[in-house]
């Protein structure tokens, strides 16, 4: 008989026999607890996770949401962002190796109850910085009425310029760096990433373990993937919430909405980013309520009370209701624990399978956290798409697909009783078909945007080499204009000009929003067929294919969305099934920590670094420091963001190849010398019960049935 059997035998026998000596409410104790319905408990333990992974979720696909906005509002590049994004594992980073470990052997629902209302709070400072920067400022040109005309393009021999288009004199940009403070306020929004990042650290390690140890094994499997799909229903909200704050302007509240010219197609267009970290991070403090009402540990089912495998409860704290624990005991308990750490860890990183699944993940991880970090990004640089749409259409769209390719993992572990084995299969054959399916996104590009000056010349032609690039031409060589002012006007010949002034445009009017420029030089250079030099306001349209393109964008998005996500629940198992089960909390813990440092920190940032690559044209800030990017290279922009996505899936399949082999190595063919060991002792076994009957010595000890399956 193994140790965690006996252990199990004298844990049974003290919560049975009660001595004289003992006080009478002990007896009473126990009975309740053997009435107490903890299958009802699991199920609101179940749905108060489910709730927490929903509130968690919402608030990090609203920040996947407004990555753009961020970047806009705070004038900073996306490397800097990918920072910003980053700090959430950095968070997550500073406890969760504390939190696994040590969590396992404490109230683990309250510690979850704890972390909830540090999440919350860290969301709500996200969303600080709104109410101390100054209102966001967009250079647009001034019109008293919509009668008045002005000309955008500063004439030497003009001398009646608007004020809204004149040159800043020194002493007023250095007045205005002393005022500005808003570009050094982006650091609360990374401190309050980094707050959620360190409340969401118990959520995950300490709820699927307990989940895990109280469920039957029937059950593990599905209550898991019930969790996570309901954790992937939380980025749809967000996404949604998103597209509906990029709608409002960033002020709003604050300025009266009549004299805003700019519409949310505009370029410098910044939704009310802020007003959705107040919903999620309300919703996060909401979320912590049930777990203060919650029990230490349950009943645990039949069928894992007859195994000889015991929960992180039963085998860590041993009579926990039994025995009155002094704070010298306790101590001394908690030394024990600090000692066995390292071994632990050794253990853990000792084991072939968990390991390789651990770097398998982390690869892979490092993949889709730099694709969704930047998808909306991708679709509206590469498809001419507006953030409220790109946010749309992710969450109404794409993560629906995720949630579904969650939950079928689930039920096809549940209804077909995969092994480990199988489930090592199902999580290599999603890999290797979604990456397949990715592939194809690389043909479903768009050409880049016609920009006099950037993409193409001022004649039209293209491409244009990057010496060649200028936005200075004959035909605006008379104008006083800003090579860092980036006020994109659409021209009558389809080009776009990063503005009316480089555009050589004399007058403009307004009507309502819509302005409309006159006479421009430059746009007269293609239009001299038809005499037709105008242009309005706003980025031309992209081609007449890319609108398709689009589509099948999408369609091919969420096939491979479901497909790669097919093979989640499968690699959760895989992963609790591998190791010991008094390691469960901590191999968790272990392997979100290695997913928060291997892949969440950096890979935003170098996503971000490299797509600052292919920037054509940058924003500046009141100072002269650089900003964010105004203008990217589609074919640029598309080969890294898909490349470095294909790359990094492709050297984690190879590892998940690993993962099954080794797997099939070690504990298939154990399993099988096991197998065949036992029936040859069955076989030995009834033949001796044969030779046994025939002899007419049935009362012999030796021969009683039962006595050959007795381990």
């Amino acid at each position: 008989m193994d140790t965690s059997s006996k252990e199990n035998i004298q844990l049974f026998c003290k919560n049975s026999v009660q001595p004289v000596e003992r006080p009478s409410f002990k007896t009473e104790y126990s009975s309740s607890e053997e009435k107490r319905p903890c299958c009802g408990e699991l199920k609101v333990f179940l749905g108060a996770l489910s709730f927490v992974y929903f509130a968690k979720a919402l608030a990090e696909g609203y920040l996947k949401s407004t990555i753009t906005q961020i970047e806009r509002r705070f004038e900073i590049p996306s490397s800097l962002v990918g920072v910003i994004d980053g700090s959430f594992e950095i968070g997550n980073l500073l406890v969760i190796t504390f939190v696994s470990y040590f969590g396992a052997r404490l109230h683990r629902p309250k510690i979850i109850g704890v972390g909830c209302l540090i999440m919350g709070v860290g969301t709500l400072l996200i969303a600080l910085p709104q109410f101390f920067m100054e209102q966001y400022r967009h250079e647009r040109y001034s019109f008293s009425n919509s009668t008045l005309s002005t000309s955008p393009c500063l004439l030497e021999s003009n001398s009646q310029l608007t004020t809204s288009v004149m040159e800043k004199s020194q002493s007023k940009i250095n007045n205005e760096c002393e005022l500005d403070t808003s570009s050094s306020m982006w650091v609360y929004v990374f401190l309050g990433n980094l707050l959620r990042g360190i409340g969401e650290a118990p959520i995950q390690p300490l709820g699927i373990t307990y989940l895990d140890d109280f469920a039957s094994e029937d059950n593990a499997a599905f209550y898991i993937g019930c969790v996570q799909t309901v954790a992937i229903i939380g980025p749809i909200f967000g996404f949604l919430l998103g597209s509906l704050c990029a709608k409002l302007y960033v002020d709003i509240g604050f300025v009266n909405l009549d004299h805003i010219t700019i519409t949310p197609k505009d370029p410098q267009w910044v939704g009310a980013w802020w007003l959705g970290y107040l919903v999620a991070g309300a919703i996060s403090l909401l979320a912590a309520v049930p777990f203060w009402c919650l029990p230490k540990s349950l009943l645990r089912p039949q069928s894992k009370e007859d195994t000889s495998s015991s929960s992180e409860k039963s085998t860590f704290i041993m009579g926990d209701h039994t025995e009155y624990q002094t704070p010298h005991r306790e101590k001394a308990k908690i030394m024990e624990m600090a000692r066995d750490f390292l071994p632990s860890l050794k253990t853990l990183l000792g084991n072939p399978v968990y390991f390789l699944y651990l770097c398998a993940s982390t690869v892979q991880f490092n993949s889709l956290f730099g694709m969704v970090t930047y998808k909306p990004k991708y679709i509206e640089q590469q498809y001419g798409q507006s953030s409220s749409k790109a946010n749309f259409v992710i969450g109404l769209i794409n993560i629906p697909a995720v949630a579904l390719g969650i939950f079928s993992g689930g039920i096809v572990m549940k209804k077909f009783r995969i092994g480990v084995y199988g489930a090592a299969k199902i999580y290599l054959g999603s890999s290797v078909l979604g990456y397949l399916l990715f592939l194809s996104l690389f043909a479903l590009g768009c050409e880049n945007s016609d920009v006099a000056g950037l993409t193409v010349s001022y004649q039209g032609t293209k491409p244009v080499s990057s010496h060649e690039r200028a936005l200075f031409s004959d035909c605006n060589s008379r104008c006083k204009c800003s090579e860092t002012k980036w006020e994109p006007m659409c021209g009558e010949n389809g080009i776009t000009y990063a503005s009316a002034c480089l555009a050589g445009c004399q007058t403009s009017t307004r009507s309502g929003k819509t302005i409309i420029f006159h006479n421009c030089t430059c746009v007269g250079i293609e239009a001299s067929i038809s005499g037709n030099s105008s242009g309005m306001v706003g980025r031309c349209q992209k081609d007449n294919e890319c609108p398709k393109m689009f589509l099948y964008f999408l369609v091919i998005s969420v096939i491979t969305s479901y497909t790669l996500s097919l093979g989640g629940i499968p690699g959760y198992i895989l992963l609790l099934r591998c190791i010991k089960p008094q390691l469960k909390s901590f191999a968790l813990g272990i392997y979100t920590l290695a997913i928060r440092v291997l892949a969440g920190i950096p890979a935003p940032i170098y996503f971000g670094v490299l797509i600052d690559t292919s920037c054509l044209k940058w924003g500046f800030k009141k100072c002269g420091s650089r900003g964010s990017c105004r203008l990217y290279d589609s074919h640029a922009f598309r080969h890294i963001y898909l490349g470095l996505t294909m790359l990094l899936g492709i050297m984690s399949i190879f590892l998940s190849i690993a993962v099954l082999f080794t797997l099939k190595k070690n504990y298939v063919s154990k399993h099988r010398s096991f197998r065949t060991k036992r029936e040859r002792k069955m076989v030995s076994t009834r033949i001796g019960k044969e030779n046994c009957t025939t002899s007419d010595h049935l009362l012999q000890p030796n021969c009683w049935p039962g006595q050959e399956t007795r381990l």
